[in-house]
């Protein structure tokens, strides 16, 4: 039996969220330049992005570029850049065939202006799609964007808009990037890299985490399925007990 065709529909997580980690190292292994590696990463995203949508999970959450990413060299910022404009323009005839909706968290006012036309276009374009909805985290960081929540909601409280006893996690909840999106309950890594690197920190408080060896570009649907396949045989306690949930 294929890997895929153990994988229980009914327990797939409805919001998977992928730190695409390893191009430039993938590319300097090879001899290559690290804009190199991003490109051939397009096309894991491009498998990763079907497979999610023919198995029918609801929300992926791809971390495309944080805004530590800023301070990398000149060069291969640009070069990202430039590949973003280029595959949001490519793929959107891809994401319209299969039912995909865009939508983007970060810091988008940072991004060049092209960038945003692109994306803003993309998003307009497929958002009657009612599939997958692919997420891009660019210029995205986590502690921006609580610091942001934060002082939204402080600005309501001073402006007698809530009060203090209004506070509570749903709330601020509803001040983040991801607000109408539902938490993740998979997180997978690339790369071998152990940590969360500043994504999704509130978001993720009970999400399974999933961390591989192999490097973005190397990720295809059959790696997918082996992570959803270890999350499926992972018990969610939410803080329980096994027997708590296992007399439901």
């Amino acid at each position: 039996m294929s890997i895929k065709n153990k994988i229980i529909k009914e327990k797939l997580p409805t919001h998977l969220a992928i730190i695409m980690d390893g191009n430039g190292r993938w590319a300097k292994m090879r001899g290559e330049h690290r804009i190199v590696g991003h490109q051939h990463g397009v096309e894991a995203v491009r498998q990763t992005v079907e497979a999610a949508g023919e198995l029918g999970i609801s929300y992926l959450t791809l971390y495309a570029f944080s805004t530590e990413n800023w301070n990398r060299p000149k060069d291969e910022v640009l070069g990202l850049m430039s590949l973003l404009v280029e595959a949001i323009e490519s793929e959107t005839p891809t994401l319209m065939k299969n039912n995909v909706r865009l939508q983007a968290i970060g810091d988008l006012d940072s991004l060049p202006l092209e960038v945003r036309e692109k994306l803003e276009g993309t998003i307009s374009t497929t958002s009657n799609n009612s599939g997958l909805t692919l997420v891009l985290a660019l210029s995205y960081s986590s502690r921006w964007e609580i610091v942001t929540a934060v002082k939204n909601i402080a600005s309501q409280v001073q402006n007698g808009d809530i009060s203090l006893d209004e506070i509570d996690s749903d709330l601020f909840s509803s001040q983040l990037t991801t607000k109408g999106i539902p938490d993740p309950e998979l997180l997978i890594r690339t790369s071998g890299e152990n940590r969360i690197s500043n994504f999704l920190l509130w978001q993720i408080a009970y999400s399974e985490l999933y961390f591989t060896e192999l490097f973005w570009p190397d990720f295809n649907k059959e790696e997918l399925y082996k992570a959803l396949l270890d999350y499926q045989n992972r018990e969610r306690r939410f803080g329980k007990i096994s027997e708590q949930i296992n007399d439901k």
